[in-house]
């Protein structure tokens, strides 16, 4: 063993900060106009709408808007998790804590209009436009929300429209992230302003991007990365952030145990794909489960099929695949249904505005295609 650590700098835990995030250039260049909005309190244009199939670094973008809005100056964010919100007096709660409030001279207890406090008997909580407001009139303020998807119809809504109330008014950003059923989800809210935010789809990385995330981090450390081996990387990560990051760790380890100075080589890489392949086995194996839980082992391997031959396959194509795997059961409420569940898994998704799906995990479909039973 060598003097290297062999954890190394690679975090394909999820949410974990990947040593260099790369590919998302766009997204965090509009984080920092928003954010540049709020420090003059100007009034944002919309809310934003993170979505895209697990692992692909979701949780890791709303990590990096924390950090970055809490490098300007006094902009103050709330972290919510649908769980903790199951009603609007805990979102209240949530928004408007003890420790908030404890901050607050007199004067500022009036200019915020708020009677209620936490845990007094000082009535029912106020609607979450007044909590909104009385917290970005006093500082711009940004709420961000991870697994979306799972929030509940009526806190969402409230929420949803009072940040549209709000947000025109006082400097106020509202992102949420949730899985590629996101839309549909806050769709059902029939909150007023769903149409008019700013959805973001957060997909695999380009080439460039993933040679990046996979390079960098070792030359920061001196490692050569062997050319012939990095092409190799890149084509095996398939562009997943998850992958990209399980990779990179499995071939630093694999460095790491070697005697003589650091260097992936053929032979460091030979070393370290059976670890790689063994734990991207093992995540396919937890999506299989998921698919045969809902029952849909047979519609996935149908899709599945269909994608053999095509990137990407429209409505029609889609349905058709859908409703053979089926059979007797393919009736317009059981395809729609099963078209929910698999996008809400994340086996397939909308990856672009235009109608289209594409898969949602590389290569888990010819794991599928192994051992799913035909329809």
């Amino acid at each position: 063993m060598t003097t290297w650590d062999a954890l190394g700098p690679f975090q394909p835990d999820p949410g974990a900060m990947p040593p260099h995030l790369g590919g998302r250039e766009q997204e965090k260049d509009l984080f920092r106009a928003l954010l540049t909005r709020m420090e003059n309190r100007a009034p944002l244009p919309a809310e934003i709408i993170l979505y895209g199939p697990r692992g692909n670094g979701k949780t890791v973008l709303l990590r990096w808007l924390e950090d970055e809005a809490a490098s300007r100056r006094g902009i103050e964010t709330v972290v919510l998790l649908p769980s903790s919100i199951p009603d609007t007096g805990r979102l209240a709660e949530r928004l408007l804590p003890k420790s908030w409030w404890d901050r607050l001279t007199p004067e500022q207890v009036a200019v915020a209009g708020l009677a209620w406090r936490p845990g007094t008997a000082s009535g029912p909580p106020p609607p979450p436009e007044d909590v909104l407001s009385a917290r970005a009139r006093k500082a711009p303020l940004v709420v961000v929300m991870d697994e979306a998807h799972t929030l509940d119809l009526g806190v969402g809504r409230a929420l949803l429209n009072a940040s549209q109330f709000v947000r025109h008014r006082y400097p106020l950003l509202l992102v949420l992230a949730g899985t590629p059923n996101v839309e549909g989800h806050l769709g059902a809210m029939d909150a007023s302003f769903w149409n008019r935010a700013r959805t973001l789809r957060v997909g695999t990385l380009p080439e460039d991007a993933t040679r990046d995330a996979l390079r960098l981090p070792f030359e920061a450390a001196g490692v050569r990365v062997d050319e012939g081996v990095l092409a190799d990387m890149v084509r095996l990560s398939h562009g997943y952030p998850y992958f990209i990051q399980l990779l990179g760790q499995k071939t630093w380890a694999a460095m790491a145990s070697a005697p003589g100075p650091g260097e992936v080589t053929p032979e460091t890489f030979k070393r370290a794909r059976p670890a790689f392949e063994h734990d991207k086995s093992d995540y396919y194996r937890h999506c299989y489960r998921e698919l045969r839980e809902e029952g849909l082992r047979t519609v996935a391997r149908s899709v599945a099929a269909a994608f053999q031959d095509h990137s990407t396959l429209d409505e029609d194509r889609l349905e058709e695949a859908i409703r053979a795997g089926l059979d007797d059961r393919a009736d317009s409420e059981a395809t729609r249904r099963a078209e929910s569940t698999l996008t809400d898994l994340g086996f397939i998704w909308s990856a672009t505005p235009t109608p289209g799906w594409e898969p949602g995990i590389p290569s888990l479909m010819d794991y599928v295609l192994e051992f799913a039973p035909a329809p």
